[in-house]
Parts: structure tokens; C-alpha cells; sequence
């Protein structure tokens, strides 16, 4: 069994009458890319701040551990292990790329000379030699925010928090930063990402939780969150009228498009119900020249599940 990078059980957190997480269970396998996503104030940055030890979680909350460490014993054990890039940068503007390595470095007390080793091959490896010695508020968007995940590796952790780390980038830049998260999987690293951008969680999660009033909606692959939304099917067009005909008898509950010489079908998108579709065309030994699956987007099941008419955006706690 894959042991578990972060584990919450019936997280919650209120402020006064105000509940923000409702008894919401997380498990996130080691070197995983897990995407947490809701509306705006469904309580995702809450959750990264508990998860970060930045705020405790109400005493009402059950065992909370992150990195193998419980959240409640030992919260410098988790600080040690993690590292957290927020939806603001915390790029000093006033100092070079390099020196703002440097500082990160003191400050998890690394000797002056492995500092400048880890800076210099961090600043490398984001691609940032050519502008380490200018200062950080030269640089573009996403030259910030690389600069801004290099410098939460300096300490080297093994679980990274990243809040919405895409938000404002041009799709270049955002590009960029998902080839960035990947490599750091890749690496062993496990990430919990919060964002804004749908097809971001979809190009990138192993497994998504959409959040909302407080509790988990939903959670699974991509491609399972996709199942739960009705809408899809399966269409099939035939370049022969003949052929067309007898498919739309043979499969009688179909809807017909008789100009395309198309019929369309309820579906799920998964191989058994395809199979089904073709095992009856075979057995009435007719072929269809092109057959498409259409399944509702992340999109579809986050306005399904949180009847949010907005793409989901969050600036409160």
C-alpha cells in the first residue's frame, strides 16, 4: 500500500458562527500531484494554511498528519518536511534572484557554502542564471513565480503547498510552470495544488477533490469526476444510408441526425459501454465509418456539483 504523504480526518475549522471545512477527509499518496478545487470561499486556502501549520484546525477536528507527523504533536516536524508557495509571491522585489536564494537558504540555516551550491543549482535548474543578478522586480510574471518555487525547494521538502501558483500568468508562463510540477513529482515530491483553472486540474492531478460549503463534493480521478455529470454519449456517423438505417434500428434508443446520416447515444465514455455499442453493431454486422465519445469537461462537473455559474476563484481565507 502506498503510504500517505498527507492524511485528514474530519478536518474542520470556523470563525465564530462561520464554518469554512466541515468535517472534510483528505488522503494524499506519497509522490502524487493531488488538486483541491471549489468556488471562491469554499475553503481551499483554509485548508492549505491547516495542512501548513500556518492555523490550527478547531479541537473538533479528528487526527490530522502531514509527512508521517502528527499535526497536533509535532507541528516543527511537518514545518521541516513541507514547503509552501502561496497565491501571493514572497519574492523580495528589492533584492536580486540570487540574493533572495541566499536569504532563503540562511533562514534554514544552511552553511554559507552549501547555500550558494543549492541556490546556484536551483537557479539553474529554473532557469534563471541569465537574471540572478538583477533585481527580482525586473522580472516577468513568470520568472517570479519560478523564482518563487525555488526558493520553497531550498529546504529541500518532500510535500510542497501550492496555492493557486498559475494565477495572473500568461498560458506560456502557466505552460511552463506545469512542466515544473511535473519534474518535481517526478523527483519523489508530492504536491498539493489549489487553483483556479480547470483544465489546470485536469492536466495535471492524479486526483481532484472539489470542495464546496465547506465539504468534500467529490473526489476521484479526472476521468471519474467526468462520469458523475450525465451528458455524455457516443456518436456514430455512416457514410452509407443503408448502413445508417439498420444502425438506427439495431440501436433503438439513440437519437438521429438522418442529414449527417448520424446517431447519438447516452454514454459514460467507459470500455464496457463502448463495448456494448459495438458488440450489438457487430452482431447486426454493420460498421460505422466514424465513431467520436463525447464526455462532460471539469468544467461541467464543477458547475454540476457547486451550481457555481462562475469559473471558481478564491481570495478569501
Amino acid at each position: 500500500m502506498t503510504d500517505l504523504a498527507i492524511a485528514a480526518n474530519g478536518l474542520r475549522k470556523s470563525y465564530g458562527d462561520t464554518t469554512v471545512l466541515d468535517g472534510v477527509d483528505l488522503a494524499v499518496p506519497e509522490g502524487t500531484i493531488f488538486s483541491l478545487l471549489g468556488p471562491n470561499g469554499a475553503g481551499k486556502t483554509t485548508a492549505v494554511k491547516i495542512l501548513s501549520t500556518l492555523i490550527s484546525p478547531d479541537p473538533t477536528s479528528g487526527e490530522i498528519r502531514v509527512g508521517g507527523h502528527d499535526l497536533a504533536a509535532d507541528p516543527q516536524a511537518i514545518r521541516a518536511a513541507i514547503g509552501v508557495t502561496g497565491q501571493f509571491s514572497a519574492v523580495d522585489g528589492l533584492i536580486t534572484g540570487e540574493e533572495n536564494m541566499l536569504l532563503m537558504a540562511d533562514l534554514h540555516h544552511l552553511p554559507k557554502r552549501e547555500g550558494r551550491r543549492v541556490a546556484a543549482e536551483l537557479l539553474e535548474r529554473f532557469d534563471l542564471i541569465a537574471a540572478a543578478k538583477k533585481p527580482a522586480s525586473t522580472y516577468s510574471g513568470g520568472m517570479k513565480r519560478r523564482l518563487d518555487i525555488a526558493m520553497t525547494l531550498v529546504g529541500a521538502p518532500r510535500i510542497i503547498f501550492l496555492d493557486e501558483p498559475t494565477t495572473g500568468l500568461d498560458p506560456r508562463a502557466r505552460h511552463s510552470m506545469w512542466r515544473i510540477i511535473r519534474d518535481l513529482v517526478t523527483g519523489g515530491v508530492t504536491v498539493f495544488l489549489t487553483t483556479q483553472y480547470l483544465e489546470e486540474a485536469d492536466e495535471l492531478a492524479d486526483r481532484i477533490a472539489v470542495l464546496h460549503n465547506g465539504r468534500i463534493a467529490a473526489e476521484g480521478t479526472a476521468e471519474e469526476l467526468k462520469r458523475i455529470v450525465p451528458g455524455g454519449h457516443v456518436r456514430l456517423r455512416f457514410t452509407d444510408p443503408a448502413a445508417y438505417r439498420n444502425a438506427a434500428t439495431a440501436l433503438g434508443d439513440s437519437s438521429r441526425n438522418d442529414d449527417a446520416l448520424a446517431l447519438q447515444l447516452p454514454s459514460d465514455g467507459s470500455q464496457r459501454a463502448l463495448r456494448a455499442i459495438l458488440d450489438r453493431l457487430d452482431t447486426a454486422g454493420i460498421e460505422a465509418d466514424e465513431l467520436t465519445v463525447h464526455t462532460p469537461d471539469l468544467d461541467d462537473v464543477f458547475f454540476a456539483l457547486t451550481g457555481n455559474t462562475d469559473q471558481p476563484k478564491e481570495t478569501a481565507r
